[in-house]
């Protein structure tokens, strides 16, 4: 039996799967422990998983730094600038403590302190994954968040795709200067990009991402292995409410759009649009408008249901189609529940997910700011009036929940540990 550390940052769908993971280790007798912002206690331990507070906490109230996070352009230096470096020595410090006796520790791509925890305690390291982007391969090039219209001609040129990568390094580099003076003062050397490479453990890499959104590639680290999604979405939550029961009963297979948990904090006029874009379609809709009377649109409908949540492994399956931000949590549901999907792609690795599911042929992309109800109405007219989408959306189900993301990473860890 080992004690094992699992550490993340960031919203629900980049907990959820470590949530899934720590059970899956919990029921092969281990001892996890999650270490991350205390705000998802609640979150963890209802599942019967400890929790240990990490800094830095997350203000879900602070509307302007989700809004600059969740800027394309600016979002990912936003979280390593005003979030990740400011806290590393308060981040370092709770988790060398939570460290203290574990086996081993299995770090998130944003966790900057739990390289450096592993390597000072010198103990077994798996790092880890969501999505390909965080992988930065030449042979299989991302969709940069701020240009997204660089993916064709890198896809074209490999030559392109490299001087990208050598940008990026250049530019990041200068996000996390820092880090490099922490590492030495814990007697470490500089150390690779904590962004790009140095995020890998030489040990273990996680790939906690369905193989139908990219197979492995040259420059994957070689210690790579692609366990597949983890499509944990709560224990305790899989069932809808009765208020959506009995919408989801009164009619038709409803349209469900959500932006996930960050996204939908700064969601501007997206429920509007999508309510309108139902009414053109003559559908039904389901409307995940988070905690923010603001979100729900201001024209009642008895055909349009707006709730702050619901579990997406429930809802999803029940819908006739979804539309979403393209996070890696509920990209994953999504595909998983055989349903056909819209993605409207806002920040870091959403746009590359967008592209990478619109190549399944069950998929369209509506960027944010050409989310108007034409554009919608369109892309939800082609999908739901195509049966070669629906079948492909099936397909890709089978696939999808047939991987048993939980299952290989726990295998894959109990081999690191022996």
């Amino acid at each position: 039996m080992a004690r094992i550390v699992i550490t993340t940052f960031g919203s629900f769908g980049d907990v959820n799967p470590y949530i899934g993971l720590g059970l899956e280790l919990k029921r092969r007798g281990h001892q996890p422990v999650l270490a991350m912002p205390g705000v998802f206690r609640e979150a963890v331990e209802r599942e019967g998983l400890p929790l240990a507070a990490v800094r830095p906490e997350i203000d879900t109230n602070d509307t302007g730094l989700i809004s600059r996070i969740m800027d394309p352009a600016k979002g990912a230096e936003a979280i390593f600038a005003e979030l990740l470096i400011p806290s590393l020595q308060a981040t370092y410090d709770d988790l060398l403590a939570v460290a203290a006796d574990a086996d081993a520790i299995v770090t998130h791509p944003a966790s900057v302190a739990g390289p450096i925890v592993a390597q000072v305690r010198r103990m077994p390291w798996a790092s880890s994954v969501l999505a390909p982007l965080s992988f930065f391969s030449v042979f299989d090039p991302v969709v940069p968040p701020p240009a997204p219209w660089l993916h064709p001609l890198m896809m074209r040129s490999r030559a392109l795709s490299r001087g990208f990568l050598w940008l990026s390094e250049r530019v990041t580099r200068r996000w996390v200067g820092p880090v490099t003076k922490f590492r030495a003062s814990v007697g470490l050397p500089p150390g690779l990009n904590p962004v790009l490479a140095g995020q890998h453990s030489p040990q273990l890499v996680l790939a906690l991402f369905s193989r139908v959104l990219g197979d492995p590639q040259p420059d994957w680290p070689a210690n790579t292995v692609l366990a597949g999604p983890i499509l944990f979405n709560g224990a305790a939550t899989l069932e809808v409410s009765e208020e959506i029961e009995r919408f989801l009963q009164a009619g038709s297979p409803p349209i469900v759009f959500t932006l996930g948990t960050s996204a939908v904090e700064t969601a501007g006029s997206f429920y509007e649009v999508s309510a309108e874009a139902a009414r053109r379609l003559s559908r039904r809709a389901v409307l995940l408008v988070g905690r923010h009377p603001r979100n729900r649109p201001r024209t009642a409908d008895p055909n349009v249901l707006s709730v702050e949540y619901a579990p997406h492994a429930a809802l999803f399956p029940r819908a006739a189609a979804i539309v979403h931000q393209g996070g890696a949590g509920t990209l994953h549901q999504a595909l998983a529940s055989g349903r056909p999907t819209v993605v409207v792609p806002h920040a870091h690795d959403q746009p590359d997910n967008a592209m990478r599911v619109a190549r399944l042929g069950m998929s369209r992309t509506v960027f944010p700011q050409r989310y108007t109800p034409s554009a919608v109405h369109r892309a939800l007219a082609e999908l739901l009036g195509d049966p070669e989408c629906e079948r492909r959306a099936r397909e890709i189900a089978g696939v999808v929940t047939a991987e048993r993301g939980a299952w290989r990473a726990a295998d894959a860890l109990e081999s690191l540990l022996r």
